[in-house]
């Protein structure tokens, strides 16, 4: 597997994960910020069935750590700082528990290692309606969006899958029919023997509940290293609703 990613800078490798339907695209202003002002190489990585990466008929964390092995090999990484958002997020702790020597540091964003129960129903329907619509414009295809999904900020995240095709209509980007046949590996928790003993930040938003306070004994368990950090004022999206305050935690953890 032959991962899509964007290379910015030199330096220390610095592989970030993207999170369910999202893409590389999504951390350009976070990574550039990492490579220009505290010099890392930073890698952002379009996982399978997203973005630019290939399109398969299967999709598990199994499958993903893989890849991210896969990718490092293909690029002559080691020593990497691995961080990941939500379902990256769950790559990346399982990338980090198989392969221990690859990765020096970790970085979890806003989801814990257990399991989740399927909940982007209204999303994949209205992602399905966007696919199945023969649509000439981003007006057209948000007007559409907004009989699923009121959040205008959730609208714009996920019409960044849109890709205009050379006759000027528009397809997904993601792989839509393997992520809703996949959908319940998307929720699956970390298994319970997997760990990683490097050093480990998780971070969490202050209004999000994907990381509950009785999570944290469980997460010291598999990760015994971890630093637990939370950014106020801040949902699920914490990387971009608190850019600044999020960049502080990663680099003062760096």
């Amino acid at each position: 597997m032959k991962l899509n990613s964007i290379i910015i800078g030199e330096g220390d490798p610095l592989l970030i994960l993207h999170g369910f339907l999202g893409m590389s695209d999504n951390w350009k202003t976070i990574g550039n910020k990492l490579a220009e002002e505290k010099d890392f190489q930073v890698h952002l990585i379009d996982q399978r069935n997203h973005g630019k990466s290939p399109h398969t008929n299967e999709h598990s964390y199994e499958l993903m750590a893989e890849d991210i092995k896969e990718y490092c090999e293909q690029h002559s990484l080691s020593e990497i700082i691995l961080m990941g958002h939500s379902m990256g997020g769950k790559t990346a702790m399982l990338a980090a528990a198989e392969y221990p020597n690859l990765v020096e540091k970790l970085i979890v964003v806003d989801i814990a290692p257990k399991y989740y129960e399927p909940h982007h129903q209204q999303i994949l329907d209205g992602l399905t309606a966007l696919e199945d619509a023969d649509l000439e414009s981003r007006q057209e295809a948000d007007m559409l969006l907004s009989e699923f999904i009121s959040e205008k900020p959730i609208r714009l995240f996920l019409l960044k899958n849109l890709n205009r095709k050379s006759e000027g209509t528009y397809c997904l980007k993601v792989n839509l029919e393997t992520l809703k046949n996949n959908i319940e590996e998307v929720g699956k928790a970390l298994p319970q023997d997997k760990s990683f003993n490097g050093p480990t930040l998780f971070i969490k938003g202050e209004n999000s509940n994907y990381i509950k306070e009785e999570d944290r004994p469980k997460i010291k368990e598999q990760f015994p290293e971890v630093i637990f950090e939370e950014i106020a004022n801040a949902g699920h999206w914490v990387h971009a609703e608190k850019m600044n305050d999020f960049y502080k935690a990663v680099v003062n953890f760096l």
